[in-house]
């Protein structure tokens, strides 16, 4: 029996992706048909009852951040969709941008329907540029067909959506980031409160969601948030786009529902990862991006579900997963790893812009036999700690996690260069 479950994902690579026609034959606009009947509580209501978290990777819940939104009454409100996909190893964004457009169309639809938006923004990653193309594509054939536009399927209703290229900035994945950004402000985060659902874009209430995340509401409104919770978790419904990348022997991005799946599964099943490329070992694998964690063997029967990681010191994260064979140094992965955040830390706050760089002179010096002593881990470990509670935005704190859990794992090669005499004679 398939352990994958194509719901999200249902119709990729089966249809013109800008073919309003041949989605509406798979069942695309049902959902908003059926939202247009629905009183904005009631479809709020379901996506509460779906326990629908967030798939960009904080895994907030969805429900309350659109019940919060919903209760501010201030006018115009705004729908954004973060689709700046930067996190290395994700790429299941782009399995829909390009595939399935006008499934995240219409789950932004539906969300303008329910806050009675008058515009949404799609703040695409600059550097899928033929995708953007793509999209922009998809949304004017959706306002030719009247689902877009004005007076939609003549309920009076007028939405609009807008297609904005971020310029390859990590940092902008970052909600408030990514807002000051479409502003055409300098992409850095915001101090929060104020919550972007109370002064978000343009100062004006707003919902930024995944584009997996709006991807998924179409299903939740059609099946009802009930149905939609049992194929998944009890404390997180549906299912999940993990991306397989790596020494992974079969590359890619596979739909599983969330608490019926192992990492051995995803990793090794024929279906899914079909093991380690050239029949290795596995040594280690990253999940959730670069700034997520880093797990071993002895945890590869951990179930997939954000509850069942999160006990194992694990994450779901992006819902990437890197799978590195034996060949690979911990710490050579480490220090590519920390060049990313070297180059994509924004510079507002100290801690990130220059902790990162600290850290990476570290480990350097431990990957040369006699060249660190123990005072250079004793300081490693203080600006893990240092960073991760001190940085301004989600950057500079997570920075650290792949280290601090590779720490963890493998102390023995991170010793394995000091110079203990140096230490002793300090």
């Amino acid at each position: 029996m398939s352990k994958l479950m194509p719901l999200v994902s249902e119709g990729a690579g089966k249809i013109n992706p800008v073919s309003v026609a041949e989605y509406v034959g798979l069942g695309g606009y049902e959902a908003l048909k059926k939202a247009a009947g629905m009183t904005p509580e009631q479809v709020i209501g379901e996506v509460k009852k779906a326990k629908l978290l967030g798939r960009g990777g904080a895994a907030y819940p969805a429900g309350s951040k659109w019940e919060h939104l919903l209760h501010i009454p201030e006018t115009p409100k705004y729908i954004v969709c973060n689709a700046d996909e930067g996190e290395p190893g994700t790429f299941k964004d782009k399995l829909i941008l390009g595939k399935l457009p006008l499934k995240l169309v219409e789950g932004i639809t539906i969300a303008g329907l329910v806050f009675g938006a008058k515009a949404g923004y799609i703040y695409v990653r600059g550097e899928y540029r033929k995708i953007q193309k793509q999209l922009i594509q998809a949304i004017e054939n959706a306002k030719q067909a009247n689902y877009l536009g004005d007076n939609i399927l003549g309920k009076g209703f007028n939405f609009d959506i807008h297609v904005i290229s971020g310029a390859g900035a990590y940092v902008c994945g970052e909600n408030s980031a990514l807002l000051n950004s479409t502003e055409g402000k300098v992409g850095r985060p915001r101090i929060k409160p104020p919550h972007l659902a109370e002064v978000g874009l343009f100062l004006q209430p707003t919902l930024v969601n995944n584009v997996e995340s709006l991807s998924s509401i179409p299903a939740i409104v059609l099946k009802g948030g009930d149905e939609f919770l049992k194929i998944g978790h009890p404390d997180s419904g549906g299912t999940k786009l993990v991306c397989l990348s790596g020494h992974s022997a079969k590359t890619g991005v596979y739909e599983i529902p969330l608490g019926k799946v192992t990492l051995r599964d995803a990793i090794y099943d024929p279906e899914m990862g079909g093991g380690v490329r050239g029949g290795a070992s596995l040594k280690f694998f990253h999940l959730g991006g670069q700034s997520g964690p880093i797990g071993s063997p002895a945890q590869l029967d951990t179930v997939y579900s954000y509850t069942d990681l999160r006990k194992a010191g694990l994450g779901v994260g992006s819902g990437a997963i890197v799978v590195l064979d034996d060949s690979v140094s911990i710490l050579e992965y480490l220090k590519g790893v920390t060049e990313f955040f070297i180059h994509e830390s924004c510079g507002k706050c100290v801690p990130c812009r220059e902790g990162n760089k600290q850290l990476y002179s570290i480990l350097q010096k431990l990957a040369v036999p006699g060249a660190a002593t123990q005072t250079d881990l004793a300081n490693l470990r203080r600006l893990v700690t240092t960073m991760t509670a001190a940085s301004f935005c989600g950057l500079g704190q997570t920075a650290a996690v792949a280290l601090n859990t590779a720490w963890k794992l493998f102390k023995d090669e991170f010793e394995a260069n000091v110079n203990r005499s140096a230490a002793a004679a300090a």
